[in-house]
């Protein structure tokens, strides 16, 4: 087993892959990095910033190999971040064609795969051939725009191979991150997918005029939801859903006016419509595409999970937020 070293890569060019590459330059001499736009890497060398996402964050742009050919940066590098919205991650390997066997892959994203509906790490083992080892993933609570501030946040990174997971944590780790890591790789994929599903329902009663009461009361059956299918998909005897990584990211996405799914719900809540709110936001709430995907992985579980089947009622069958939200009031303890 090899532990990963080498050149490190940020496979995409949004918020929170900006917030990455901050991180991992504050322990990194260099890094190389994958952007789709010719366009936006000729602004960010011209301007010290990415000029999209977290402008306020600058660069030294000659710590940094941009490239927009996703192979000459695969080849490049020993390691790679992958930190594209899970609705565009496919389009960008489409393009790939070198070997990802002989890298070490982590995934940042908070996503599934879609139309596969497969968790990040099991699609790069199974479609890939990267040993299980050899892939790790990273979670919060970590919100990028405080990152770009410098405020304290909270990593983890999940490897089924602790020492690897720890050498890619000492990569994340600087005076304002701390990391920690876990062998529940797939709990924390799965937790990342859902806690901006139940961000939505947060944001969606925001909307409606609901309160701090029951926002607790949601975010308490949201925690024991997630739990509940964890221990069906994905058990794991050690795991503690109060953990930071499980109920610390749930809580952060679901109060924060950081989060976008938050944001995303709220607006739907207001009487927006999923195509109005999306166009307003111009960025990608993750928890609409993975609270189709979550449904549709549950049909094989079958775990009782009121708020997911809520979101997709509301969100793919157009049914009222006012009648979803008053069953869900009706349900909870």
């Amino acid at each position: 087993m090899a532990i990963p070293q080498g050149k490190l890569a940020i496979m995409g060019g949004g918020s929170w892959a900006t917030a990455i590459a901050k991180i991992l330059l504050s322990t990194e001499d260099s890094i190389n990095w994958y952007i789709r736009r010719d366009d936006r890497i000729a602004d960010f060398k011209r301007l010290g910033h990415n000029p999209a996402y977290l402008s306020g964050v600058q660069f030294d742009v000659n710590r940094i190999n941009f490239s927009s050919d996703i192979n000459q940066i695969v080849n490049d590098s020993e390691v790679l971040v992958f930190v594209t919205p899970s609705p565009y991650f496919k389009s960008h390997m489409k393009k790939l064609k070198v070997k990802l066997k002989d890298k070490f892959v982590v995934s940042a994203i908070k996503g599934i795969v879609p139309d596969d509906n497969l968790l990040m790490s099991d699609y790069f083992h199974r479609f890939y051939g990267v040993p299980v080892e050899n892939i790790a993933v990273v979670a919060g609570p970590c919100h990028a725009e405080e990152v770009a501030l410098e405020r304290l946040s909270y990593l983890t990174v999940g490897c089924q191979e602790l020492e690897n997971a720890q050498a890619i944590a000492r990569k994340l780790t600087n005076s304002y991150v701390k990391t920690s890591v876990s062998e529940d790789v797939a709990g924390i994929e799965y937790s990342s997918v859902l806690k901006n599903v139940y961000a939505i329902s947060a944001g969606i009663c925001n909307g409606l005029k609901y309160g701090d009461n029951f926002q607790a009361v949601l975010m308490s059956n949201a925690i024991q939801e997630m739990n509940n299918f964890l221990a069906t998909a994905r058990p794991m005897p050690n795991r503690a859903v109060n953990d930071s990584v499980y109920l610390g990211d749930l809580l952060v996405t679901g109060y924060s006016n950081f989060s976008r799914n938050r944001v995303f719900g709220t607006m739907i809540g207001k009487g927006y419509s999923v195509k109005a709110a999306q166009l307003e936001m111009e960025m990608i709430a993750e928890g609409y595409y993975g609270t189709k995907c979550m449904k549709e992985i549950n049909e094989h579980y079958r775990v009782n999970m009121p708020i997911l089947d809520a979101m997709y009622n509301i969100l793919y069958e157009h049914i009222s937020p006012v009648i979803e939200i008053k069953l869900l009031t009706d349900s909870f303890k």
